[in-house]
C-alpha cells in the first residue's frame, strides 16, 4: 500500500475516534443524556472504526486505494449499470436477488402467472387483485426473458469427464426466445383486458407481436383493445393481421370481431384517405407558394405553434382575450390558409389582417391580390362619410368617426433582424429558410387543429413544444433571462398607393405564418403617438410612381 494511502487511512481512524470520543464525553456530561438518534450514530462510527482495523492483509491496501481515487462510487449509490460494473460488485448484488438462471427465473414467473390468472377466473367475486399479480408475474418473467442468452441452432453444452452436461438447460434460440417472449406480453395483455385496462392491452399486444408475429392471440387482443379506445382503423389492421397468419384465415373470434366492425372500420380508412388526398394537396400548395415567393423575394417566418412546454404552464396562462392577447401580441399562430394563384389571371391572392390597436378591433381578408393598391381596398373598408351620404363612418365601434380612409397611417412590423447563427427570442418570428420547413411547419400547425387525428395532434403539440423549450435556452444561455427581451419590432409606413407586391417584395417585409399583417392607426390618435414612441420607424414605403 503507498505510504500516501496508509497514512490518510490512518489520520482518519484517528481522526474519527478522537471526535467519536469527544461527542460522547458531550453527551454523558449533558443533563438529559444522549438520545435514541445520538447512540445510533454512536454505535455505527464504533463500528467503522472496528472494521477500518480489521482487514485482513492486503484487502484494506486495495479498498482504499479504491475510495482514494475521485472517479470511485460505492455501489448502493451507482446510478447506472455502467458505474455498478466498475464497483466489481454487479454479480453480488445480483446474485443477492436472483439465485437461479434468467431462464428457470422466467419461466418460474410465467407459471406463477398462469396460476394467477387461473385463481382470478375462479374467484369472480374477488378477482381483481389475482390479475394484478398475473400482470406483475408476467412483466417479471418478462424481465427475466430479456436477461437470457439466445444460442445457436443445435446447440449442444459441454459435458464433463461423466458425460454430465456443464451448464443446466432450458436453452433457447433467437427464434424461441421471441416466441416466449411474445406469449408473456399476451398473457400480459390478456389480463389487461379482464381489468378493461385498455390502454395498457394494446401496449402489451403491440410489444407481443412485435416479438412474434404469428401470434394470433396477440392480434385479437390488439384489436380488441382499439375498439374499446374507438381507434377503428387500428382494429381493423389487427384484425387482418391475425387472418394473414398462416392457417388462421377462418379464426372465428378474428372474423366475429370483423363483422361487428366492419362498417366503422370501412368509414375509419375512408377518412385516412381523405386526410391523405388533403395532406398531398396541401404539399402541392405549400411547394407553389415556396417557389412563388423565392422567385419574387419573398420572406416568410413562422411563430411557435404553443405558447407552453408543459400542460402546468399553458394552465397558468389562463385562456380568456387579456391572457391570449399577452401570449400571442399580433402573431395569430396560423389561420390554417395559404396564399392562392388564381386558375383566372394567375394572379397570387394572399390572407391579410388589418389591427386596429387604438380600438382593439380587426379586420381578416381571405383574397387580397399582390397588384391590388391599399388605398382601394381601404376606400372599400372605410369609406369617407360623405360618399356614403352620411356624417358618421359605418363602424359601430368607431365612436369620433376617425376612422375614414385619409386619415389612417399603415405600418407592417419588420421581423428577422437577427444576424445569422443569433438566437430568435420565442415570442418574435424566425425566418423559414427552406421548403421543407415551411411544410413541415404548416403540416404542424394542421395537425394541431386537427386535421391529422387526436394522436398526430398531440403529437405535434409536443414536437412543437420541445422546439420552444430549446429555443428558450438557446435565448437564456445567450441572454441570461426570457425576460431580456428584444426591443420592440421596428415598423415601416406604408404609402397608400402601394400594392401588396410593393410590401411584399420589400427587403424589410417578412410574412408571419402565410398571414400579411398590417397595423392602421387614427393620424391623431393618441394611441398612434404612443406607438412611434415606442416603435422605430424605419420609413416610408412608396411606390416608384409615387417617389
Amino acid at each position: 500500500m503507498p505510504s500516501d494511502a496508509k497514512t490518510q487511512h490512518d489520520g482518519l481512524m484517528d481522526a474519527m475516534a478522537k471526535k467519536k470520543a469527544e461527542w460522547d464525553a458531550e453527551d454523558a456530561a449533558n443533563p438529559d443524556g444522549p438520545d435514541d438518534t445520538d447512540k445510533l450514530l454512536s454505535e455505527a462510527i464504533a463500528m467503522a472504526i472496528d472494521q477500518g482495523k480489521g482487514w485482513k492483509e492486503g484487502e484494506r491496501e486495495a479498498y482504499l486505494e479504491k475510495i482514494l481515487d475521485d472517479d470511485y462510487i460505492p455501489a448502493l449509490f451507482a446510478s447506472t449499470e455502467e458505474e455498478l460494473e466498475r464497483t466489481g460488485l454487479a454479480e453480488a448484488f445480483e446474485s443477492l436477488q436472483y439465485d437461479d438462471p434468467p431462464e428457470v427465473m422466467m419461466l418460474g414467473c410465467k407459471k406463477k402467472g398462469n396460476d394467477a390468472f387461473v385463481s382470478g377466473k375462479k374467484n369472480v367475486a374477488k378477482n381483481v387483485q389475482y390479475y394484478r399479480d398475473a400482470i406483475n408475474h408476467y412483466y417479471e418473467a418478462s424481465f427475466h426473458a430479456d436477461r437470457v442468452n439466445p444460442v445457436e441452432e443445435g446447440y449442444e453444452p459441454e459435458k464433463d469427464e461423466k458425460g454430465q452436461p456443464l451448464e443446466d438447460g432450458p436453452f433457447y434460440t433467437k427464434e424461441e426466445l421471441d416466441v416466449v417472449k411474445a406469449t408473456l406480453c399476451s398473457n400480459a395483455a390478456m389480463a389487461h383486458t379482464m381489468l378493461k385496462n385498455w390502454g395498457y392491452t394494446r401496449q402489451d399486444a403491440t410489444k407481443a407481436v412485435g416479438h412474434d408475429p404469428k401470434n394470433v392471440k396477440a392480434w385479437y387482443r390488439l384489436a380488441k383493445a382499439n375498439q374499446m379506445l374507438k381507434k377503428w382503423e387500428e382494429a381493423g389492421d389487427a384484425i387482418d393481421s391475425g387472418l394473414a397468419v398462416p392457417g388462421e384465415d377462418k379464426n372465428a373470434d378474428l372474423l366475429k370481431l370483423q363483422k361487428l366492425l366492419e362498417s366503422k372500420i370501412r368509414k375509419a380508412r375512408q377518412e385516412r384517405q381523405k386526410r391523405e388526398r388533403a395532406r398531398a394537396e396541401r404539399a402541392v400548395k405549400v411547394k407553389g407558394v415556396w417557389k412563388h415567393c423565392d422567385e419574387s423575394d419573398i420572406g416568410l417566418g413562422r411563430v411557435p405553434l404553443v405558447a407552453s412546454v408543459t400542460d402546468e404552464e399553458d394552465k397558468e396562462l389562463g385562456d380568456d382575450d387579456e391572457a391570449q392577447e399577452a401570449r400571442w401580441h399580433n402573431h395569430f399562430p396560423h389561420t390554417g390558409l395559404l396564399p392562392e394563384r388564381s386558375q383566372i389571371d394567375g394572379e397570387w391572392t394572399w390572407p391579410v389582417m388589418f389591427i386596429y390597436p387604438s380600438h382593439r378591433q380587426s379586420d381578416f381578408v381571405r383574397h387580397f391580390g399582390e397588384s391590388e393598391m391599399l388605398a382601394l381596398r381601404m376606400a372599400e373598408m372605410f369609406p369617407e362619410p360623405e360618399d356614403t351620404g352620411s356624417t358618421e363612418t359605418h363602424m359601430p365601434w368607431d365612436y369620433n368617426n376617425e376612422f375614414k380612409c385619409a386619415n389612417l397611417a399603415i405600418y407592417f412590423e419588420v421581423h428577422c433582424t437577427e444576424r445569422k447563427g443569433e438566437p430568435v427570442h420565442p415570442e418574435s418570428v424566425e425566418r423559414l429558410n427552406t421548403q421543407g420547413e415551411a411544410m413541415r411547419f404548416f403540416e404542424s400547425s394542421r395537425a394541431l387543429k386537427g386535421d391529422e387525428g387526436d394522436e398526430m395532434a398531440n403529437l405535434a403539440r409536443l414536437v412543437e413544444r420541445k422546439k420552444l423549450h430549446q429555443q428558450r435556452k438557446a435565448w437564456k444561455k445567450a441572454h441570461g433571462s426570457l425576460w431580456a427581451k428584444p426591443d420592440p419590432s421596428s415598423v415601416v409606413r406604408v404609402h397608400p398607393a402601394a400594392t401588396l407586391r410593393d410590401v411584399l417584395t420589400d427587403s424589410r417585409m417578412v410574412v408571419p405564418s402565410f398571414l400579411v399583417t398590417f397595423i392602421l392607426f387614427p393620424e391623431d390618435h393618441p394611441a398612434h403617438k404612443e406607438f412611434l414612441k415606442e416603435r422605430n420607424c424605419l420609413g416610408i414605403l412608396q411606390p416608384e410612381s409615387v417617389s
